[in-house]
Order: C-alpha cells, then structure tokens, then sequence
C-alpha cells in the first residue's frame, strides 16, 4: 500500500513538474526530494530504495545528470552542438518562395492553440464586429441599393455580362476603392466593413460582388497603397478608387498555379525607348490567364521573374519575382477573350505579351522593389484571403440558410411543413450551422484583420473551411428545395450560389492544396512556438550565432514537448475537467474546458509529427490534410463561443452553440485519430493513441433531439433566425422571389391556427380539396371556418403557389441566339403568369 502511495504522489510530482515546465534546476530537486523522501521511509511500509542497494545508489544519477545538464557549458558540449549539427545535416532548406511567405503573414490565435495551452484573453480582448457610423450608413445605404438594382437572371443568363449602369454606380460610390485610404480619394473602410459589404453583395449577386471584390483584394489597389511609390499613389489610387482605371492582377500561367518557382513569365533589365527617349527598363514575355476583371481591365498588374544577364541594377542576374503596373494598351499587350468559369458573369479571361517593352519605373515601388514581388503578394495575400472568400462564403451560408428556412416552412408535404420531417430537420440544421460557425470565424478573423493583424496561417483555413461549408449548405439547399432549385429561371434564387462554389473554392489557393499543403504545414513552422526559430539558427550562416539562438529554442521545445505529453495525458484522464476557462461557470465552461483539452492534444500530435517526419511532412498530405482540419475546428469552434458572448448570450442561441460544439469537436476527433492511425512510425502511432484517446474516442456528434430543435428554431420567424442571418440583403418585396418567401412566410404563419382546422375537416372527409373546388368557401359555408379566414387562407395559398412555381419558358427562347428583352421576375414565362 505503501508502495502504491509512494507512486501515486512520485506520479503526480513528475507530472506537476512537466505540465508547468520547470527548469532543470527545479527537476533534479523535485526528484532529489521524492528519492531522499522514499530512502528516509516517510511513507511507510519499507524503505522503497535502500540506500546501500544497486538501486537506491542508481536512481541518484537521474537527478545528477538533470542537474549537471543544468550547467550551460555541459549541457551545451552533451546535448546541444550534437543535437544542433545534427538538424544542420538532415533539416532541408527552406526555400526563398517559403520562406518569403512564412515571413510575410503574423500568427494570431493559432499560435495559441499550437502551444496546447490557450490564453483565452487574447480571444476575449478582441472587440465585437463593429462598424463606424460611415460604414453602418454605408453598408445600409448604397450597398442595399446596389443590391436592389443587381438582376441576377439578366447578368448571369441572359446578358452574361454586369450591365453598364452597375460599373457606373460601384463607380460613383467608392465601391471599388473601399480599401484606398482617404488621402487618396478612396473610402478607407476597415477590414471588418470590407468583409460585411462584399458579403450582403454576394448574398444577392456572387457576380456583382466579385468586381467589387477584385478591386479590394489583392491587386494593384492594395499593392500600390501599401508600396507604390509617391509619384505612383499619387497618379493611380484615385483614378482606381473611382473607377477611372479598372485593375486585374495577372498571376497564374497555365505552368504555374500554386507553385510560384515553375513562372515562365521573364521580364530582362535593358535599355529602351519609351516616349521617344531611351531608358533603363524591361522587356516582358508572359502568358497568363484565369485573370479575373482581365477583358474589362485598363490596368493590367503582371507578376514575373526578373532576370539582369548585364547587371544594370546591380543585384546580380536573377533578381527574382518581381510586379509591374502596365496600361491595357500599352503596344504588344495582348487582352484575350473571356473564360466561363462555372458559366458566371463575372469578367475572367487570358492576357499576354511578347517582347513588350516597359520603363522601370513602372515597377511597383520602383527600382527598389524589384525582386520583392512574392513577399509583397503573401504579405497582401495573408490579410487579405481572411476577408474576401471567407465574407461571400460566409453570406451565402446565410442566404441559403434565410432562403431554405422560409422555403421548407411553407412547403407541405404529407400534411406537414418539410421542415418539421426529420428528413428535412437534418439538412436544414447543418445549413444554420454553417451560417452560425462562418459568421463566428468571419466576424472574429476581420476583427484581427482590422487590428493589423495579417494572419497567414488562419487565413488558409478560413479560406478553404468557409467555402466548404458554403458549398455543404448550397447543396443542402438545393436538395430541401428539390425540383424548384434545379430549374433555373428568373426566380431560382439557388442557381447564382450553386454556380459560383466551384469558383470559391478553386481561386486564391485552391482548397485540396490549401488544405493539405498550406494550412498545417506552414501552420507547424508559423505558429509552432518553436520549429521555426530552430530552423533559422540551423541554417544561420555563422554558426556560433546560430549555435546560440538554436540552445535557447531547442531547450525551450524540449520543455514543451514534455509538457505536451503529461498535459495531453492528465487532461484526457480526468475528462477535461481541469481545463483553462474564462467563465467559472455557465453552459460555455464546460466547452472552454473542452477546447483547452483538445489543444493539448493537438500540440501533441502536431510536435510528434514534426519530430518524426521532419522535411517528409510536405509529403504526406493526406495527414498534413487531417491535421488542418483539426487545427480548423479549433479555431472556428473557439469564434463560436466568442460569438455568443458577444451577441449578448442570448439563451435562444444555446442549442445552436451546443449543435456546433457537439459536432465540430466530433469533427476534430475524427481528423485527429485519423492523423493518429496513420502515422508511419509505429511506435508513435501507438504512443498517440494511448495518450491522445486513453478511453477511446469520447464525442459523438449532436443527437437528433437537438437537431430537431434547432431546425425548429430557424423555419420560425424570430430574433433566432433573423440573427442567423444578420447583414444580408433581405427583400421585402413580394415581387422579388426572395422577397416572396418573405411574405409568404409571414402569411402562412398568420392563418396557421385557420389552416389547421381546415386540414382537420378535410382529413375528416367534411371537406374536398381538389382542383376545380372552391374549398375555402365551402369550408366557411360549413362553418368550419370564418368567412375572413377563408379569405386569408386563399391569399395565403396563393402566395405559396407563386413561392413554390419554377419557370418555363418558349422553347425559341432557350436557344443560344435568342434576343432577350428586359426579363424581370413575374414576366411571362414564370409559372404564375402561364397558370
């Protein structure tokens, strides 16, 4: 008994050191106690290590080593210089395009959840979404109307094209110039207002919001504000923020997409005449295309390898990827025609040039910014891919979500709205899950965005999560909505999104590369505390220096993955209950204590592989793959909390929280263990899973009682799913599809109390209702209902007969050459005007 006792507290002492990283001072006197304890018998029943035996004489030597590793010039000869030339030899190089882009983002909260201890102030002092009144008046001002005039049939089917008076209205009101500053004539919106603008667009038009967008992402806009030169942001940012010059950003060739190394696009350093003089400059040949604005651009922003075979600059022959501002028709220019991507409207076609002849200073920033161009576009690239696809994504989550709601409320079948079939309960509340968790993470990433953070790492996760989960709820919708999703027509308002996922999830990084390549990858040398700080010692080249900077690293590492391993153990066995939390108590501890949980079981496995794949981590990107979206679901399900408290806790959102938490944390289990599974190294692979899971997979995904709940709570009106779907363009207008919904939705519920009892005669046989039947008066004549109510129930049924009815059309007009007059909703090849 003795013995046992002696363990427990041996155990417990051992995992109180590791768990708060003591020093190795701090070690060898921890367990010089418990050994001279044991020898002394102060638990009883024995001496545990005699003193004069083998083992009580051998068991001083671990104290003894941990404290003579305590001596920094022995434990740098032991441990240190072997360790430190050994990762010289073995580590590969981080290439110059890596590493420009592991240095040009910052690590925000991710960082956090990687050191598997999370500080939940660095969320929590993060303010709310706010706006300033400009923006409010802004976003319900212009952007509601813009919304208004966006005819989504004539752009994306009759026209293909984004009619002149929406160019000319973005135009006059600073659409395209929100994230050019005051000073140079644009709106200097923050981050935050971006992101809810090109959101409430993209919920009524994806087409319309991508030309907004463009201009405000990455791009010649942002590129010059942030390193043109004073003549070039003088001469350029104004004429962009009003429209004056239409920008593209030609980037992938049909060799290089993702992988910048492989451009085939060459700029040479030479002298030439340009306006009549000679002059320092470059001669181009490129070849580009999926270029989006590109056949409408007069400015063309080129991305290309610049090369100076006779040194002119002196920076030696390859100067590296540099970016230049060239006019669309500048001679030997060529803009070709247009794509169709997913058959959207939005202009996107190839450009090209052969030998064409630029002056110098039409590089962006100039003579010195030459060769910077790939740190210059991952630098825009990591604030700027946390607010564009994430915003449309996150929109159309929440239209598809206001839309589907309102649909499968007044869509009966059996009797019943299809909202209350579990069938139908299942898909509608994975769609309120989505809008919830996009517009958590939304909110909370554009909140950092707009505090100067440029996030790299949960960027890409953003990227590729909100527009995965946009493109879940489409297909949800679509399926809910049946027959009427799949006919396309003036009023199919599915039709736009369902288009437009495939675009979101390709462009800016596409989501098998983001996912498997990107997100973890560089995420384990970004936001790993360590990894990357040893890496630069290593391939420091004075290597005194760098043996210096790698002892302080990887001293510090070794801590942490002992910590990691204790800590991940000791909150696995005890259930989480000792979890860090904010709140002390309330239904959110439990799930802080949750994710402060996992985190440690995350850092784990995410050092594990590190340690035992090193440079092979690139290759395999089926685990890297898992491990991103473990990494995911952390982040987000953290926004998901965050969000509640900050939308004032609201006890009516509690089952949609608890919804989210149960499946994301379900979601990341399975991408853990699958992580776990399969590790290559054995060894590791069982060690994983016993600290990791020492009681099997404990989450299990939200049950069907509390699904039905939650899809109950959104095909009500009500603050619940007016909140859900918050900062969308939402029509009132009967006449608009969407705004029919809206109507019918309100009328059906009204007369639901008269419906009832008129559904109640009819299953009674009291009453037939058949085409050719006048049934609402022939209930009121029996007196199963009032005369009034019979009215309101035929104007309801009405309304959901306009609600329900797809589109047809002349066979003549459906043929490619057919001239399209000025088609609305309502004209007559809807199904309400042929009935």
């Amino acid at each position: 008994m003795a013995t046992v006792a002696y363990l427990a507290i041996l155990i417990a002492l051992i995992t109180a050191l590791a768990m708060h990283r003591a020093s190795l001072i701090g070690w060898a006197v921890g367990l010089s106690v418990a050994i001279l304890a044991a020898q002394l018998g102060f638990f009883g029943g024995g001496n545990q290590f005699p003193p004069s035996s083998f083992t009580g004489i051998a068991v001083w030597l671990i104290p003894a080593v941990l404290a003579l590793l305590a001596v920094p010039a022995i434990r740098r000869r032991l441990l240190i210089e072997p360790a430190f030339n050994l990762v010289r030899k073995i580590l590969p190089r981080v290439s110059d395009t890596e590493r420009q882009a592991l240095d040009a983002g910052t690590v925000g909260f991710d960082a956090e959840l990687f050191s598997g201890t999370p500080n939940w102030n660095k969320l929590h002092d993060l303010p709310a979404v706010t706006l300033t009144h400009e923006e409010r008046a802004f976003l319900d001002g212009p952007t509601e109307e813009l919304c208004r005039m966006a005819n989504d049939w004539q752009i994306r089917f009759q026209k293909k094209e984004i009619p002149q008076e929406i160019w000319d209205f973005v135009a006059k009101n600073g659409f395209l110039g929100m994230l050019i500053s005051k000073e140079h004539g644009g709106l200097g919106f923050s981050p935050q207002a971006q992101s809810l603008i090109l959101g409430k667009i993209s919920s009524r038009s994806p087409d319309v919001a991508t030309i907004v967008m463009v201009p405000n992402s990455l791009g010649p806009g942002e590129l010059i504000e942030k390193y043109g030169t004073p003549e070039q942001k003088s001469h350029y940012l104004p004429r962009l923020a009003t429209g004056k010059e239409i920008p593209c950003f030609s980037l992938t060739g049909p060799t290089s997409g993702s992988d910048a190394a492989t451009m085939r696009d060459i700029g040479r350093v030479e002298r030439g005449m340009h306006d009549g003089n000679e002059v320092l400059g470059i001669r181009l040949n490129w070849d580009k295309r999926y270029i989006t604005l590109g056949p409408k651009a007069t400015l063309v922003g080129l991305a290309f390898r610049l090369f100076d075979p006779d040194n002119l600059l002196g920076k030696g022959d390859d100067i590296g990827i540099t970016l230049a501002l060239i006019p669309a028709d500048h001679p030997g220019v060529e803009i070709g025609r247009r794509h169709l991507p997913s058959g959207s409207a939005f202009p996107n076609g190839p450009n090209w040039g052969k030998d064409v002849f630029i002056p110098l200073d039409w590089v962006i920033g100039g003579s010195e910014r030459v060769g910077q161009g790939w740190r210059m576009l991952m630098e825009c690239l990591a604030a700027g891919r946390a607010i564009s696809l994430p915003s449309s994504a996150t929109a159309g989550a929440k239209a598809m979500l206001r839309h589907t709601s309102a649909y499968a409320r007044i869509r009966k079948q059996f009797g019943i709205p299809i909202a209350r079939m579990d069938g139908i309960a299942q898909p509608l509340a994975r769609i309120a899950e989505s809008a919830y968790v996009n517009e958590a993470a939304r909110g909370v990433t554009a909140t950092s965005v707009t505090a100067g953070e440029k996030p790299s790492v949960i960027s890409a996760l953003m990227k590729y999560q909100t527009t995965e989960r946009m493109r879940q709820a489409v297909n949800d919708a679509m399926d809910i909505h049946g027959g009427r999703a799949i006919c396309d027509g003036p009023t199919n308002y599915l039709q736009a999104a369902y288009q437009m996922v495939p675009v979101g999830i390709t462009v800016e990084g596409a989501n098998i590369l983001t996912r498997s390549l990107i997100t973890f990858t560089q995420g384990a040398l970004r936001s790993h505390p360590y990894l990357y700080r040893e890496i630069q010692a290593a391939q420091n080249e004075d290597k005194k220096a760098g043996l210096k900077e790698f002892e302080d690293a990887f001293t510090s590492h070794i801590s942490y993955s002992v910590s990691n391993v204790f800590g991940a153990l000791f909150h696995n066995l005890t259930f989480g209950s000792f979890g860090e939390t904010p709140l002390d108590s309330g239904p959110l501890a439990h799930w802080y204590r949750q994710l402060w949980r996992q985190s440690r079981n995350f850092a784990l496995v995410a050092d594990t592989a590190v340690a035992t794949l090193g440079g092979g981590l690139k290759t395999r990107q089926m685990l890297t793959g898992r491990m991103a979206d473990a990494l995911s679901e952390l982040y987000l399900l953290s926004c998901v909390l965050k969000r509640y408290e900050d939308d004032g806790s609201n006890e009516d959102d509690l089952p949609i929280v608890e919804l989210a938490m149960r499946n994301g944390l379900h979601r990341f289990q399975t991408a853990l263990n699958g992580a776990i599974e399969n590790f290559p190294n054995p060894f590791a692979r069982s060690f994983l899973s016993l600290a990791v899971f020492p009681f099997g997979v404990p989450y299990r995904p939200a049950s069907d009682t509390l699904t039905r709940k939650v899809a109950r709570a959104i095909s009500e009106p009500g603050e619940v799913r007016d909140r859900l779907t918050r900062d969308i363009f939402i029509s009132n207008d009967p006449d608009d599809p969407t705004g029919l919904l809206e109507a019918t939705l309100a009328r059906v519920i009204a007369t639901e109390a008269a419906e009832k009892k008129l559904d109640k005669a009819i299953r009674a046989g009291t009453i037939r209702r058949y085409h050719g039947l006048n049934w609402f008066d022939e209930a009121a004549k029996a007196g199963v209902i009032t005369a009034k109510e019979a009215e309101d129930l035929k104007e309801a049924e009405a309304l959901v007969a306009r609600a329900i009815a797809v589109d047809h059309f002349d066979p003549e007009e459906v043929k490619p050459n057919y001239k399209h007059a000025d088609d609305t909703p309502g004209n007559d090849h809807t199904a309400e005007a042929a009935e």
